[in-house]
């Protein structure tokens, strides 16, 4: 007797074992939006952008790409996932401790939104 159970795996990590049945047409990722900020939170982000902008160019180009790729998460308006924003945060961060006084308002204003996220 042979068992009808078919297994899959997939590069990008996931595993699927499908046991019988027909037509079986893929996997059901579904994706939430991120939850609306409060506006207290919204208004220290929208702070901190125009700080890390001024901050950019007074970084080496290997900072400024970091700040670069964290900026998009950085954004009031963004709709993006609490662990991503956490994670932009903490990189502007590392940027801006490793240059000085010059940076402290920046990190001042990253531990007000963390604050504010509950992350502190």
């Amino acid at each position: 007797m042979s068992d009808a159970s078919q297994h899959y795996y997939f590069g990008s990590g996931d595993h699927v074992t499908m046991h019988g049945g027909s037509g079986n047409t893929g996997i059901d990722k579904r994706v939430t939006p991120a939850p609306e900020l409060p506006q207290p939170v919204q208004e220290a982000l929208r702070e901190l952008f125009v700080l890390v902008l001024a901050l950019r160019t007074q970084v080496t180009p290997a900072g400024a790409t970091a700040l670069d790729d964290s900026l998009p998460a950085l954004r009031a308006e963004a709709n993006v996932q609490p662990q991503e924003r956490h994670r932009a945060l903490l990189a502007v961060a590392g940027v801006a401790a490793t240059i000085g006084t010059v940076g402290v308002p920046v990190v001042e204003a990253i531990n007000k939104v963390l604050e504010l996220l509950g992350a502190k």
